[in-house]
């Protein structure tokens, strides 16, 4: 499951026009049940009604009977509920007769909107339930992603009516966006790296960066990141998780620890629907070519192999940084061979659409890079850009677009 392309298709899905927040939500409700990617039977919205400490039934969808209008639970009978705030998702045995009886055992559920108070406690406003027949770690995964995607589209539709797009400085704020990326290019050991990234305002979210410890001249970290906001906003979260990945690389530690790290950083300093996706990948001077990487829920980088002209994807090994500050990341490997392209991108390249809202996707992003594989990596990059602009030439979509590519050229 491609956390952050979810996140995007659940803010698409929310920035239509609704004239409520329920409608918004039950909007959300249904294609989520209906995603081909989370096989859950139902789902229900719960509304907080602080005055008497419950959770009303507002709406539900999918294959389960039918619940009585406006049923109520306890917040003292789910006492889970009350740590929805820390740990973003729940997973729960159903214990109320009635419920039981309508065919709900195992739920999952996430806290959406804002926090209100209740004897001492913070509760969301909404709670968003799913039942299947068995819960994997991709559906709470899915949940998590969905309830942040539907906090952010709540708490945005409040501030809409009044927020301004602040322009000032905006000079100022662009030369400060293009000190944290490097030089487009770089030869490092036996590979040749080129990187570019367009923001979509003046400034963006995205950035790329080259990393080498200095004291240590026999590995590179090459790092490829999207802050899920935009403009501004995007641009100073930017700079601050560019700097915290400077700062750390000198540290020698573990590039699990120290993506785990940056997590807790971005958790305790922006709010969870500020969360950014980055892969990190960590080149070392060596014959036998191996590759390490941490990709944080970040659009999947392709490998394509020379030899077979075959593309393989190295998956995400741990969710997006800052909403889950408990999340344990893990580190993968590969091997790349004389020829081998490693293709890092953000969203805003396989995301591009064209007038009839096809998406560019990974498998055109794929044939591009077949194309041109015996190019430099600088043309490849090229190539690509050019490849999405033309797609999306005709239609108003926007984003900013990154691309990174590494190929072991000896």
């Amino acid at each position: 499951m491609d956390q952050h392309k979810l996140y995007n298709t659940i803010r698409s899905l929310s920035e239509q026009q609704f004239s409520t927040d329920e409608q918004l939500l039950a909007h959300v409700l249904e294609h989520a049940i209906l995603h081909e990617e989370i096989l859950i039977k139902g789902g229900r919205i719960w509304k907080l009604d602080p005055a008497n400490g419950t959770y009303r039934l507002i709406r539900q969808y999918g294959d389960i009977e039918q619940i009585d209008k406006n049923f109520r639970v306890r917040v003292v009978d789910y006492p889970l509920f009350l740590q929805l705030p820390k740990r973003g998702t729940i997973v729960g045995t159903e214990t109320n007769r009635y419920l039981r009886k309508k065919g709900i055992r195992l739920y999952s559920a996430t806290g959406v909107g804002e926090k209100l108070p209740w004897k001492g406690y913070m509760l969301y406003q909404y709670v968003f339930a799913i039942n299947a027949d068995y819960l994997k770690d991709d559906m709470t995964y899915a949940l998590n992603i969905i309830g942040s995607a539907l906090t952010n589209a709540l708490k945005n539709r409040k501030i809409e009516s009044k927020a301004k797009l602040l322009e000032a400085d905006l000079d100022k704020a662009r030369e400060i966006q293009r000190s944290i990326l490097p030089v487009h290019e770089m030869r490092f050991a036996q590979y040749d790296v080129y990187g570019v990234s367009i923001a979509d305002r003046i400034v963006g979210g995205d950035f790329f960066d080259y990393l080498q410890p200095p004291e240590d001249k026999d590995r590179l970290g090459v790092v490829i990141a999207d802050a899920a906001s935009k403009g501004l906003s995007a641009a100073a979260q930017a700079l601050y998780v560019s700097g915290a990945m400077r700062m750390g690389i000198g540290f020698n530690t573990k590039i699990s620890t120290l993506i785990g790290r940056l997590n807790q950083l971005v958790s305790r300093t922006f709010t969870p629907e500020h969360f950014v996706s980055m892969v990190y990948a960590e080149l070392l001077n060596s014959d036998n070519g191996l590759v390490l990487y941490v990709n944080a829920g970040h659009s999947t980088p392709i490998l394509l192999r020379n030899s077979s002209n075959e593309a393989e994807k190295l998956a995400a090994t741990g969710q997006i940084l800052g909403p889950f500050p408990g999340e344990k990341y893990r580190a993968d490997f590969t091997i790349m061979k004389k020829g081998d392209i490693l293709l890092l991108y953000t969203d805003g390249i396989t995301e591009a659409s064209d007038e009839n809202q096809q998406l560019f996707g990974e498998q055109r992003l794929t044939a591009v890079l077949r194309e041109y594989k015996s190019k430099s990596p600088k043309e490849i990059s090229l190539q690509i850009l050019q490849a999405v602009q033309t797609f999306s030439s005709i239609t108003s979509y926007s984003d900013d677009k990154t691309v990174v590519v590494i190929k072991r050229s000896r």
